[in-house]
């Protein structure tokens, strides 16, 4: 079944063009990340949509504006603070939005909507495969890259890393501190509460303290770097909204995103998101230390080579028994924390 909503006729931007095909996160998720950063005035916009998602449908810019206390030209610059060239793309936005809500209402074919008990293997493959690229490209999409960039400086010139997960989020905060070590960082990732408590009172101002948290409300992740900021440590939170408690007690935040939650509690597409802003934070670190960078990566892959087999045969090896050679070193070869 296919949903449409009509979006008022006069559908031109403010230079009288028709508005471009709206991509990226909803209204919604785009307005709750910039909200921190927004003007009072621009505030009580942000907080009429929240509250009226489809007001726009139904509202000129006047109206709108009346509404929310403000002036026409406050909505203006509103649009264009969370990414619209004006007030007519972000009606389109909503309207939209509204229609992808009634498809997910009704079950109709959509991104993300949720699995149903008897879907056929080739339909789950497919939805899994467009939610977690859809929540890849939305995470991307709010991405603050000058701030991510002046985290990774931080984290390039620090003396000392903390990272604290709980459950699926100390896997990832893991993965960040074997990277983050194998290039020279003196990192360390703390799964359990009283152990990260111990590590996160020793920091100092020329130390950072990442907290991991999908939901942003694990409370063993929030003591930690709590404390880790009691200290003067810079603190990070890796979350899926600026408004979660953890990114509201961070100095910085980096915003990831799953648009469907499939299977509680362990939905993997929070944690791909994680992973990606993860990536991201870690290339942009290496980048700044790029001679060390080369030089650690290559002597840990030279370290580990012993322990690979190459890519010779079978009749290869069994000719070269009792041999002892280093295997070709590759650099991705270092990130891996065991031999495989």
């Amino acid at each position: 079944m296919d949903f449409q909503v009509n979006v008022p006729t006069d559908a031109t931007d403010d230079q009288g063009t028709a508005p471009a095909v709206v991509t990226g996160p909803g209204v919604g998720m785009r307005i709750q990340s910039r909200l921190p950063q927004m003007s009072q005035a621009m505030a009580k916009i942000a907080m009429l949509l929240l509250e009226t998602p489809d007001a726009p449908l139904h509202l000129s810019i006047t109206e709108l504006a009346e509404s929310a206390g403000t002036s026409p030209a406050t909505v203006t610059r509103f649009c264009r603070t969370i990414g619209f060239s004006g007030y007519v793309p972000l009606r389109v936005a909503v309207a939209s939005d509204v229609g992808r809500e009634r498809a997910r209402e009704t079950w109709s074919e959509d991104i993300g909507r949720a699995f149903g008990p008897d879907d056929p293997p080739t339909e789950v493959l497919s939805t899994l495969l467009s939610a977690h690229t859809r929540s890849l490209h939305e995470t991307a999409e709010l991405i603050d890259l000058t701030r991510v960039e002046r985290i990774a400086q931080r984290i390039a010139t620090c003396r000392h890393v903390d990272m604290y997960g709980i459950g699926g989020s100390a896997t990832m905060a893991q993965e960040m501190q074997s990277r983050l070590y194998r290039i020279g960082i003196n990192a360390h990732f703390w799964p359990e509460v009283h152990s990260g408590l111990t590590s996160a009172a020793l920091q100092d101002e020329h130390s950072v303290a990442i907290g991991i948290s999908n939901t942003g409300r694990t409370e063993e992740t929030i003591q930690m770097l709590a404390c880790a900021k009691s200290t003067g440590a810079l603190t990070v939170a890796v979350t899926n909204s600026p408004e979660t408690p953890l990114a509201q007690l961070a100095d910085e935040h980096i915003v990831t995103l799953a648009h469907e939650q499939f299977l509680q509690p362990d939905d993997l597409s929070a944690k791909h998101s994680q992973l990606f802003v993860l990536d991201l934070l870690y290339l942009l670190i290496a980048q700044r230390n790029f001679g060390r960078t080369t030089t650690t990566l290559a002597a840990s892959a030279v370290a580990v080579s012993p322990h690979r087999r190459s890519g010779r045969s079978r009749r290869g090896f069994a000719r070269d028994a009792g041999k002892t050679a280093a295997a070709p070193v590759h650099l991705d070869d270092a990130h891996d924390k065991e031999p495989a």
